[in-house]
């Protein structure tokens, strides 16, 4: 998908040398320069450490989770801070996701830059910088947008805002459970939110109702925390809340959305049959699912397949797509290696990175690792892996890790090497944290 932005194709943005992970280049070059060097991971040319996306096991993710959506009826706006590489966005727009989902003005910002026409910002919209971003977005009627409220003074401030600049801002009502993040916890506070919301007729309008369920940890919570969603959402329809959204040129199906990483086949099942009366889009917003993982999301991934119908179904699994390689670059004591790699290169709030891959240059192929090698810790620069005395392992060896939590390990990095099975080059995506 050849996805333009406003200074052209996504494939044309310079790609700089100065950032880590990649060969050795003068100038600032195109993706597809880069694809005609014809870097091969496995004859370094890469500059380790390294961070490299599996084409293939991409490929599979995605059309994993579309199919699963679409088995529901419902829509998918994949979470795009895990990412933050807009070529990713476009594969998955492309894929036949139907938005974006981001976090912020800055992350609205960059995926409208790069095309993206559709977003659920998943958090409220505060201060006047930032307000003026979304507004400055807004001014392109093709671009559709909401955030989420849960505060009368949060809609005021929006209200008073848009008000002055003479626009018009979707917003989603977003429910909390007690002692979770944000959201409203009760009637009081909704009824406060409604009352402001009504003083700002022509300026905040309705759009929906949102929730993340990923603060809760046991399923039954969980589901009845979405019970109750889905029975706000009938109530204000019920009571004619969305009224602004059911006729004109400009009507848009009231949304429902919710699902994080980890709960999103449970979303699926309580939102997907939801009736209100009016036109509706459920939609999912999982973010981790195109890179996956071998940590939490791999533990998450495995009781989705054991408690849902439609995962059973399809026989198939989510694959970790994202890895990290990096050289042996000390062995000074008999069971210690250290690696060229650390904290600055990966993700370590949610366990440490996993060894899963041995190569040593000249080799034919990888090698998996042996069972007992593992990272017992990580500095800014250096991992310690644990070996034992008679293990075959040298200096200039590359270790392939696994990762957990994408979400930590992609900001980490500006670009990143996407390779085919032979660990050929075929494109680079860049990042924008």
């Amino acid at each position: 998908m050849n996805v333009t932005n406003n200074h052209g194709s996504i494939d044309s943005l310079a790609i700089s040398p100065l950032n880590k992970g990649l060969g050795a280049f003068q100038q600032p070059v195109t993706a597809a320069e880069i694809k005609a060097l014809n870097w091969n991971l496995l004859r370094e040319d890469l500059s380790l450490p390294t961070a490299v996306l599996y084409e293939e096991r991409m490929n599979h993710n995605l059309q994993w989770m579309q199919q699963f959506v679409s088995e529901y009826g419902v829509k998918l706006a994949p979470h795009g801070k895990t990412t933050m590489a807009p070529k990713l966005f476009a594969r998955q727009l492309a894929g036949g996701a139907w938005g974006i989902t981001l976090a912020t003005a800055h992350q609205t910002k960059v995926a409208y830059q790069h095309g993206v026409r559709r977003v659920i910002m998943a958090n409220q919209l505060v201060g006047k910088q930032n307000m003026a971003i979304i507004a400055d977005l807004l001014a392109d009627q093709s671009f559709e947008f909401c955030c989420l409220v849960d505060s009368a003074d949060g809609v005021d401030q929006l209200g008073a805002f848009f008000q002055a600049r003479k626009q018009q801002l979707h917003v989603l009502l977003e429910l909390g459970p007690d002692g979770g993040r944000t959201g409203i916890r009760n009637p009081q506070q909704q009824a406060a939110v409604l009352e402001a919301l009504a003083r700002w007729p022509d300026n905040i309008v309705l759009a929906g109702v949102e929730v993340y369920e990923g603060v809760l940890k046991e399923e039954a919570d969980i589901r009845g925390f979405l019970q109750h969603a889905v029975a706000c959402t009938k109530q204000l329809a019920k009571d004619g809340r969305f009224a602004a959204r059911t006729g004109g040129a400009a009507a848009r199906p009231v949304i429902l959305t919710g699902a994080g990483s980890a709960w999103y086949d449970v979303v699926a099942e309580e939102f997907a049959k939801t009736e209100i009366g009016l036109p509706l889009d459920v939609v999912l917003r999982p973010g981790c699912y195109l890179t996956h993982d071998v940590g939490i999301y791999r533990a998450a991934q495995a009781q989705i397949q054991t408690r849902n119908p439609i995962a059973r179904k399809m026989r198939t699994e989510l694959q970790p797509a994202l890895q990290l390689w990096a050289y042996v670059q000390s062995i000074p004591e008999a069971n210690k290696a250290i690696i060229a790699l650390g904290k600055r290169d990966a993700a370590f709030d949610a366990g440490l990175p996993l060894p899963a891959a041995h190569y040593r240059p000249g080799n034919p192929a990888p090698d998996t690792t042996p069972a007992h090698w593992q990272l017992t810790g990580m500095m800014d620069q250096h991992a310690y892996l644990q070996i034992k005395e008679d293990d075959d392992i040298k200096v200039g060896d590359m270790i392939g890790f696994d990762i957990s939590h994408p979400c930590l390990t992609f900001d980490k990095w500006r670009q990143i090497a996407v390779v085919n099975p032979q660990h050929q080059v075929i494109d680079v995506i860049q990042t924008f944290f």
